[in-house]
């Protein structure tokens, strides 16, 4: 006679995510330093995401703010090649025409004046740095937006001396970092007194690398025809009358032959650098992919050995009534807490070396959020696949297998 008590078999135990979190952190505390190892993998890959994200933003920021300060209302027109293919030539009359357009506010000239530069006639002639003469106007430090970082600039009783003010790369190249009475250098094969340096010209890189001379000192010292190459124009700033001088300047500039002028917004080929910039972006997040790559690697075999490790404490909770699905739970948790400490260490990480970088240069802070939330994502992510394999050979294991060693 078979006896039964009618009593149903007891529900297996509900797994609280408190218990889960506490069950998943038991691996992570009793092996430390081989927990420190893989999560490492996994903090620089997040770290190298974010800071990439983050520098690239800080920097096109620091680039637009610079843009803004300058200003975006400078326009430059050029002279550029006649039908023969040879340089055109803006007429003397230029400036003024221009400085009639509604909307300008101030146009200021340079022109180009063939004649070497160097520090002394005793530098040989095929040294010449890549340096350039340009005779230049007396008020084209405000315009381009520059001034000065050393001396004076050229005024009306300088211009017509043979006195010269160097751009700020010009001094550079030629060894000088500061100026002292009498200094003089060797243009076009006459001594020239250096009277000062200007500050970089974001907007205009060609006046770094000049030295300019007054209009009447090039004419009486060094040949020049007198006539203007560019125009630096200043409108009033706002967008649309920016636009608008911006088709007219080529005709009034030169009303018999607009089309061999070139008109440009130097501020646009600063934006456009800021972009060509973030081309850089793709590589250093591949680099940091393939980091986080090899941070799921190391996850998955810290999570392999964990299994093997525990065989008996799998075998043990398993006879007191776990289930599969719960021991299979345990581990893949293990596995992605594991990987959210990497992914928060590398969000703390990237931050401070965006924050660091980004203060040196004088730039804001930006850590857009699709940067931090996006690593700490993919690393919860990687953990997730890392531990997948794992968690379900651990949850296969039979009691009787698991406490065969015990």
């Amino acid at each position: 006679m078979t006896i039964t008590s009618g009593l149903a078999a007891p529900a297996p135990a509900r797994l609280r995510p408190r218990d889960l979190a506490g069950l998943a952190s038991v691996g992570l505390r009793t092996r430390k330093l081989r927990a420190a190892l893989s999560a490492l993998g996994i903090a620089i890959g997040v770290a190298a995401i974010v800071a990439v994200l983050g520098l690239a933003s800080s920097s096109q920021a620091g680039l637009l703010a610079e843009i803004a300060q300058l200003g975006t209302n400078l326009l430059t027109a050029t002279n550029g090649t006649s039908i023969t293919g040879q340089p055109a030539e803006l007429p003397d009359a230029a400036p003024g025409m221009v400085g009639q357009l509604p909307g300008v506010i101030a146009v200021q000239y340079t022109g180009t004046v063939s004649a070497a530069v160097y520090r002394s006639p005793l530098v040989p002639s095929i040294q010449t740095n890549g340096l350039s003469v340009a005779a230049a106007s007396l008020g084209l430090p405000a315009v381009a937006g520059t001034s000065m970082a050393q001396g004076s600039y050229l005024n009306a009783a300088t211009a017509k001396e043979p006195v010269a003010v160097l751009g700020a790369e010009a001094a550079q190249l030629m060894g000088i970092d500061r100026v002292w009475p009498g200094m003089r250098i060797w243009i076009g094969g006459n001594w020239f007194y250096v009277t000062g340096i200007l500050e970089p010209a974001a907007l205009a890189p060609q006046i770094d690398t000049s030295v300019l001379v007054g209009f009447p000192a090039a004419q009486t010292y060094l040949g020049f025809d007198g006539h203007p190459s560019k125009l630096y124009v200043r409108t009033v700033n706002t967008q649309a009358a920016t636009t608008r001088v911006d088709s007219l300047l080529a005709a009034q500039a030169y009303p018999e032959y607009p089309n061999e002028v070139d008109v440009s917004q130097p501020s646009q080929a600063l934006t456009a650098q800021a972009d060509a910039a973030g081309a850089f972006d793709t590589l250093f997040l591949g680099l940091g992919a393939v980091a986080l790559l090899v941070g799921a690697v190391g996850v998955a075999n810290i999570m392999i050995i964990s299994v093997l490790e525990r065989r008996q404490e799998i075998g043990l909770r398993r006879a007191l009534g776990a289930t599969k699905g719960q021991i299979r739970t345990q581990f893949l948790a293990e596995a992605i807490l594991l990987a959210l400490v990497g992914g928060a260490a590398g969000d703390v990480a990237g931050i401070a070396a965006t924050a660091v970088y980004a203060y040196a240069k004088g730039w804001a802070v930006v850590i857009p959020a699709d940067a931090w939330v996006g690593g700490l994502g993919a690393a919860l992510l990687i953990g997730a696949l890392a531990g997948l394999l794992p968690a379900i050979r651990a949850a296969r294991l039979s009691p009787t297998q698991a406490l065969w060693t015990l």
